[in-house]
């Protein structure tokens, strides 16, 4: 199945219904090899062709998809078209003249690369080494109604693919060979993966990764013969075509990514277990501190067929698991929960210390959300990796550090963490759009200020926006909470009106007790939900994929995103002076939960309300 760029899922809400069609149709009929983008702004006018595909030997292609019928088409030559639309008569650009100017938007920087060009003497001496095209897909018009009209006068034939040509019943090898088709030569050179790594550098400049290969030592990564900067795709476009690509480089050794909130690293965390499942022969363990977080993995990975493989916890249910496992007592209950969990962590510790519970158990330990861990607990956790293979990730960003314990400072060779010279740094956020992550940057701005740190230290990054435009924010100030929770209830009601499925919204809540009022307000307006903190606390519970309104708390949210996130009851949040950074945390992970649209309420007395309304004002 190709990649397509952004992925299917979060490009559904702005696609057409033509283009999911045919999004699904690529990822359906082409093979891993294949490359897809999705509306990418490409050439000095950033403008954005509907979809650019790419394979190492057949080339480059760039389609248009017009959900046109025929009675939209009034008339059309080689460069114009006329058709009729909801406003009225509008004159635009023949697709197909769209997709040629988009093409040579595309192509125009690869030429100047003498990388990806025929070398001196060969017969195509200067030429580009791939082919390229365009055409246009039009997913409402069958083959006989084009031919009919007879509109191969002005698009030809074998530039279009019709509704008829993309089904699904049909065989793949027919879909392939209409996209072949449209290209105008065919080369035997087959692209080499730093030259596909090169094409994608140059098709989105702007926003190349600089720090290096996450995976890679460095010394062979300048195969290419350009400098590693040049090699390397930029991070919004091409950024998850490079984890899946890093997760299959089998390097040995100690890992750590920091990245900024919606920098995708625990997409690079399921890219990795996907690939180092299928090379280990003893399983790998994920852990994490959020219960909802590791509900959400398990049942990803389990999705994607390495359930059996990968075995996912959160820390405290592991350690409750080993001591089970290799019948060592519990600390005794009493004195409180955290209490409690800390002796259990020690007990693990030193039964790791005294071999009654075994070092090397997993191929591969992986540690999402890494900075809500105590520094002691990475320690036992990289003593559970076999020194066979010694394969050790941990992601982490300091921004989103809301316990107060995981704020300390510490390098992480003191905590068995060897990664000196194979740490990354990802500052590119591509869940938000760029009003939500502005929001949420201005508001917690004196905690965000980027740190530079030594290679085994901590620095705090930064996040800096893809681009991705949306909707402002929505910030308004409500009496009560009863008043605000039925303004997020009756704006959910009218997004759903206009297309938006429950599954993508979620509502986010500061105290536990506000859960029972929440889902109240939803049942009696007849809208479907799931509290997920509940289902997380059961053993292996994982929240659903049901089209319902996910309810969780602030604290669970982290690791998780949706199209549309709801921060309700900001009266609720603690303001004194000892609880302000930890508090400001929590609600800027809250609020770049949201990928496309943003609602808070508050009291109008909330200070944390008044400092995003300050926030947004300050814009």
């Amino acid at each position: 199945m190709t990649t397509l760029i952004p992925s299917l899922n979060s490009c559904l809400p702005r696609m057409t219904s033509g283009e999911k069609r045919f999004a699904r149709r690529l990822e359906q009929y082409l093979e891993d090899d294949y490359l897809a983008w999705y509306d990418v702004p490409v050439g000095v006018l950033t403008r954005h062709p509907d979809f650019i595909v790419l394979h190492p030997q057949r080339g480059l292609l760039v389609l248009e998809v017009k959900d046109w019928k025929l009675e939209t088409i009034q008339q059309m030559d080689r460069q114009r078209a006329t058709i009729i639309t909801n406003r009225g008569v509008k004159e635009v650009l023949n697709p197909l003249e769209q997709a040629r100017q988009y093409t040579y938007g595309v192509v125009k920087p690869l030429e100047n690369d003498p990388q990806l060009v025929h070398p001196p003497g060969h017969a195509l001496q200067g030429r580009l080494m791939l082919p390229f095209g365009h055409g246009v897909v039009f997913p409402n018009i069958t083959r006989r109604q084009f031919d009919a009209q007879q509109l191969s006068d002005v698009i030809p034939a074998n530039r279009v693919i019709c509704r008829d040509e993309m089904t699904d019943s049909l065989d793949a090898e027919a879909f392939q060979e209409r996209l072949w088709g449209m290209f105008t030569v065919q080369f035997r050179h087959r692209l080499s993966l730093p030259q596909m790594d090169r094409i994608r550098g140059h098709l989105f400049p702007e926003i190349r990764i600089q720090q290096g290969s996450l995976f890679d030592d460095g010394p062979d990564a300048d195969a290419a013969g350009g400098s590693v900067a040049d090699a390397l795709p930029d991070l919004m476009r091409v950024m998850d075509l490079q984890q899946e690509q890093l997760a299959r480089s089998l390097g040995s050794g100690h890992r750590v990514v920091h990245g900024a909130a919606g920098a995708g690293k625990t997409l690079i965390l399921v890219y990795r277990c996907l690939h180092l499942a299928r090379a280990l022969r003893k399983p790998i363990l994920v852990l994490c501190y959020n219960r909802t977080l590791a509900a959400r993995l398990e049942q990803v990975l389990a999705e994607k067929g390495v359930g059996d493989q990968v075995v996912v916890y959160n820390f405290h249910r592991w350690c409750h698991a080993q001591l089970r496992a290799y019948h060592v007592e519990p600390p005794p209950s009493g004195g409180g929960q955290r209490a409690f969990f800390d002796a259990m962590v020690q007990r693990v510790i030193g039964a790791v210390d005294e071999r009654r519970i075994p070092g090397g158990q997993y191929g591969a330990v992986m540690i999402d959300e890494g900075h809500d861990f105590e520094p002691h607990w990475f320690r036992v956790a990289t003593q559970m990796v076999d020194p066979d293979t010694n394969s050790v990730l941990v992601l982490y960003d300091d921004a989103q550090s809301i316990y107060e314990r995981s704020q300390r400072r510490f390098s992480f060779s003191s905590v068995g963490v060897q990664a000196q010279g194979r740490t990354t740094i990802l500052r590119i956020n591509y869940r938000n759009t760029r009003q939500v992550l502005d929001l949420a940057s201005r508001f917690a701005r004196e905690l965000l200020a980027p740190e530079e740190a030594e290679d085994d230290g901590i620095p705090l990054v930064g996040p800096e926006s893809a681009g991705r435009d949306g909707p402002e924010p929505t910030v308004i100030a409500l009496p009560t909470l009863p008043r605000e929770i039925d303004y997020v209830v009756r704006h959910l009601k009218r997004l759903h009106a206009h297309g938006r499925q429950w599954r993508e919204m979620a509502i986010l809540y500061r105290r536990t007790r506000v859960a029972g009022r929440i889902a109240q307000s939803l049942k009696e307006a007849g809208i479907p939900s799931e509290n997920l903190v509940a289902r997380s606390r059961g053993r292996g519970a994982t929240p659903t994929d049901a089209d319902s309104v996910k309810v969780v708390t602030m604290h669970s949210s982290k690791g998780l995103e949706f199209p549309v996130v709801a921060v309700t009851g900001l009266g609720e949040m603690d303001p004194q002076e000892d609880r302000l950074a930890e508090e400001t945390r929590l609600l800027y992970v809250a609020m770049t939960r949201a990928m496309d649209e943003l609602i808070v309420t508050g009291a109008p007395d909330a200070p944390f309300l008044q400092r995003i309304q300050q926030a947004g004002s300050a814009h």
